[in-house]
């Protein structure tokens, strides 16, 4: 078994509790979109209204390899939108966007995040989810791995940022060549982007220029890895062991970073959705600071997609399940981690499955992408009433984030980009 980059079409993110982390699901929520088509990340426009990404179903067009290589391939349609959300009601007021699939509409890359700058303006970012090489090559001209910048009165959009294309010029990682970005975070007139595939976090100003990588993510090496039975279907067959074959005790899997957000103290913090096979507790949230070094900020997670601060410095991380994807138990989470570094689970379970984004609402309420791999069944959960339960036995990573408890809250909420 010779395992490629993790293929993306397969990042239907998974989360595992981590050591002694107890399943609190006392948060109640609902349903307030629905019918959604692979829905990615979620933001509120300066209207105050909801915005979501739907990475859509691909389509009829031309194909390109998944990143294994190995597998169905990924065929191209412009059926992604960005869909708002109004007095419970939803309107998709930017179609036609390009969209990337397997046959069966399942492991879409399309549009995959949305923000808005501080003017109110909206940038939209575009996964991808294979070889840049094919990208143009077997497409034409697309904006797959890209951010764009769209205009909903119009239904159209300019592009900005090519972070497929800066993977395959500069390829930051040293290793194989795969671009996959997930999300972002504006940061005054900077484009902050996680690319799960190239396994980097990317700045580029948006003006469209000085595109750059802040720092590459290394691999991890796992310790007596568990991987999937070698009977397992999987449209990635390279991935599951062959009959009799011995696994190596040491085990390298890329980082694969699937969002970032802007912490209080003006660091970057990023979520890690691990490759495979997806290590249960074996997800972390790096920090990088000034001099640009990732360090472990909090650890302990299973396959995180998404993590935000509230204005109090309390720091929200989503899990996609519970455990290993490869299991079939998709029960995801949302844990808070206080700047005293206790966690809690504010959902766990309990309809909350294979979720792939959150954000927090002015009125305090958590947002989630509910259902984000499943075409025609995505939603939007609106999580309230939350009465979380501590979790005293999560030790990992609480030293540290205690002792940037403190400083967070005598910081401006926006800080001066370092």
């Amino acid at each position: 078994m010779k395992l490629k980059p993790l293929t993306i079409t397969f990042l239907t993110f998974c989360v595992a509790a981590f050591s002694g982390m107890k399943a609190a699901s006392a948060g109640s929520f609902s349903v307030i979109a629905d019918g959604l088509y692979n829905a990615g990340g979620l933001s509120f426009g300066p209207d105050g209204n909801l915005y979501v990404t739907e990475a859509g179903i691909g389509g009829n067009g031309a194909c390109v390899p998944p990143a294994s290589g190995q597998g169905d391939s990924l065929c191209y349609g412009t059926s992604g939108a960005v869909t708002k959300i109004e007095n419970g009601k939803t309107e998709r007021i930017l179609t036609g966007l390009p969209s990337l699939a397997l046959p069966d509409g399942t492991g879409a890359s399309g549009p995959r995040d949305i923000q808005f700058d501080a003017k109110g303006k909206p940038y939209v970012l575009i996964g991808y989810g294979a070889n840049p090489t094919f990208r143009d090559r077997n497409l034409g001209y697309t904006d797959l791995g890209k951010i764009i910048a769209p205009d909903f009165n119009t239904n159209s959009w300019t592009s900005n940022a090519d972070l497929a294309n800066y993977e395959l010029a500069n390829n930051p990682d040293g290793g194989d060549v795969g671009s996959n970005p997930l999300g972002f975070v504006i940061d005054g007139n900077n484009l902050v982007v996680a690319d799960a595939g190239a396994n980097d976090l990317l700045r580029v100003n948006t003006d469209n220029s000085n595109l750059r990588a802040i720092v590459a993510f290394p691999q991890d090496i796992l310790t007596n890895p568990v991987f999937p039975p070698s009977d397992t279907p999987s449209n990635e067959p390279a991935q599951v062991p062959s009959q009799g074959e011995v696994v190596r005790s040491q085990f390298p899997t890329q980082a694969v970073p699937s969002n970032v957000a802007k912490g209080p103290d003006g660091a970057y913090y990023v979520s890690q959705f691990t490759g495979f096979p997806f290590p249960e507790g074996g997800a972390k949230i790096y920090r990088i600071g000034a001099d640009g070094l990732p360090t472990v900020f909090a650890d302990g997670f299973t396959q995180l997609t998404d993590l935000e601060f509230d204005p109090a410095g309390n720091l929200y991380a989503l899990q996609y399940a519970n455990q290993s994807a490869w299991k079939g138990n998709f029960d995801g989470s949302v844990i808070k981690i206080a700047t005293d570094g206790t966690r809690t689970t504010l959902l766990s379970g309990n309809g909350l499955e294979s979720p792939s984004a959150l954000t927090i609402g002015s009125d305090g309420a958590v947002y989630v992408t509910n259902r984000g791999d499943r075409p025609g069944l995505g939603q939007v959960l609106k999580i309230e009433n939350i009465k979380s339960v501590p979790e005293p036995d999560s030790v990992l990573g609480v030293l540290a984030i205690g002792a940037l408890g403190v400083a967070w809250l005598h910081k401006k909420r926006n800080p001066t980009e370092f």
